[in-house]
């Protein structure tokens, strides 16, 4: 199963039991353990990190740039979760980060037009800030 995280700070339980951190990357880092693999949804390059990580070209309020991309990288996001302290993250941590978890979740066997309600239940409760991002996980499970 997942590694410890040493913290609760914006961990998602899948129904699998896979753990993932969500958080904003204009907020300081969460105490506990650094994450072994992140994705970074970012509209430009994120710095360098001490850990492994993607990044997703994510323009803020918007959609991934390219969506086949996207369902590669957030599948093995969660494969690696499995395993490894796996974080996903975007500026302020819930538009783009909660539409990455919300489609995790459908990887991880949540209904489609129930992942935006259980990320926000279990994540943040204004994640998924827009229509076309709530749109993009109902249609997530077709693809």
């Amino acid at each position: 199963m997942a590694e410890n995280w040493g913290s609760t700070d914006g961990i998602v339980r899948f129904p699998s039991g896979v753990l993932v951190r969500g958080r904003g990357l204009r907020h300081p880092l969460p105490p506990g353990q650094t994450p072994s693999f992140a994705v970074y949804l970012l509209g430009k390059q994120p710095p360098p990190t001490e850990w492994e990580a993607r990044w997703l070209p994510w323009p803020d309020f918007r959609l991934p740039k390219d969506r086949r991309q996207a369902r590669t990288v957030l599948e093995e996001a969660l494969i690696r979760a499995r395993n490894e302290r796996v974080e996903i993250a975007c500026g302020g941590g819930r538009g783009r980060t909660g539409t990455a978890l919300a489609c995790m979740a459908v990887l991880d066997g949540v209904p489609a037009d129930q992942a935006v309600a259980f990320v926000r239940r279990h994540y943040h409760h204004r994640a998924v800030e827009t229509p076309w991002q709530r749109r993009f996980v109902r249609r997530f499970g077709d693809a």
